[in-house]
C-alpha cells in the first residue's frame, strides 16, 4: 500500500532516493523499481528493516539492477552528508515525533538543491474521530502526539526553504477501518477482534494484494472526502 503517487513525482537516471521512516519498505521497493541510481530507506525498528531486507530479496532483487540499502537511524539524526539525496520521502512518520520541527530540518539538510521532498501525515479530520473513539490509539509508546493542521506544515516545511508542487489525501477506504478498531477495542474468547473488524481487514489485505481496479476507483473517488492521510510534494529552492 503506497502513499507516494509515484506518477506525480520525476525519477531520472542518477538520482539518490533516501525513504526516511521506510517501515517495511513499501516505497523502497517501489523506488527500485525505478529508473534511479540508489535507494536507501532507514528506519528506527530493526525488525521493520528485516522485514524491508526480506521482501526486497524475495520480490524486488530479481527485478531491479537498482542498489538498494536498508540502514537503522534516527530522522532528528540522519547519517548522510549534506545535499546527499535527491529525492526523500517522509511518509506517517512526523506525527510520532515531538520534535517533529528538527525531523524536517534534516530532511532539508540531506536534501540536494532542487530536489523534491514527499511527506504523509493523517489527514487532521479522520484522526480526530480516531482520538475521540480511543485514548489507547494515541495514548501508546511510539503512538501519534499531534494532529496536524495541513496549512500549518506546509508553512513549516516552506519556511524550510521548500515550495509545494502538489498535493492529494489517500486511503480513504483506511479510515473507516481505523474508526471500527478504535470503537471495537474487546477481543472474542480466542483473542481475535470482532468479525466485521476481521472481515474489514480481510478485504484491504485483498485490496493490498491484487489492486482490483473498481475499488481503486472507488478509494479514489472517497480520498477527497475520507481519504486518512494527506501527502504533500515539495521541491527545494536551488539549482539540482
Amino acid at each position: 500500500m503506497e502513499t507516494i503517487d509515484f506518477d506525480r513525482m520525476t525519477l531520472t537516471p542518477g538520482m539518490r532516493v533516501l525513504d526516511v521512516g521506510c517501515g517495511e519498505g513499501r516505497h523502497v521497493h517501489a523506488a527500485a523499481l525505478e529508473n534511479v541510481a540508489e535507494v536507501v530507506g532507514l528506519d528506527l525498528e530493526t525488525a521493520s528493516l528485516a522485514a524491508a531486507q526480506e521482501d526486497y530479496e524475495e520480490y524486488i532483487a530479481e527485478l531491479s539492477d537498482v542498489p538498494v540499502t536498508f540502514l537503522s537511524g534516527d530522522a532528528l539524526r540522519l547519517p548522510f552528508e549534506d545535499g546527499a539525496f535527491d529525492v526523500v520521502y517522509c511518509t506517517e512518520v512526523l506525527e510520532h515525533i515531538p520534535d517533529y520541527e528538527s525531523a524536517i530540518d534534516e530532511l532539508r539538510r540531506v536534501c540536494a538543491p532542487g530536489g523534491t521532498l514527499a511527506v504523509s501525515v493523517p489527514r487532521a479530520g479522520p484522526e480526530r474521530v480516531c482520538w475521540a473513539l480511543s485514548d489507547d490509539y494515541h495514548n501508546v509508546e511510539g503512538g501519534h502526539v499531534r494532529i496536524f493542521d495541513r496549512e500549518e506544515l506546509q508553512a513549516v516545511i516552506e519556511q524550510r526553504g521548500f515550495h509545494r508542487v502538489d498535493g492529494h489525501f489517500a486511503h480513504a477506504l483506511h479510515a473507516p477501518y481505523w474508526w471500527l478498531k478504535c470503537l471495537w477495542r474487546e477481543r472474542d474468547e480466542r483473542g481475535e477482534p470482532p468479525l466485521p473488524l476481521r472481515a474489514y481487514d480481510r478485504f484491504l489485505e485483498w485490496d493490498v494484494l491484487e489492486s482490483p481496479r473498481p475499488v481503486r476507483l472507488l478509494e479514489r473517488a472517497l480520498d477527497p472526502v475520507l481519504g486518512k492521510s494527506v501527502v504533500y510534494y515539495f521541491e527545494l529552492e536551488g539549482q539540482a
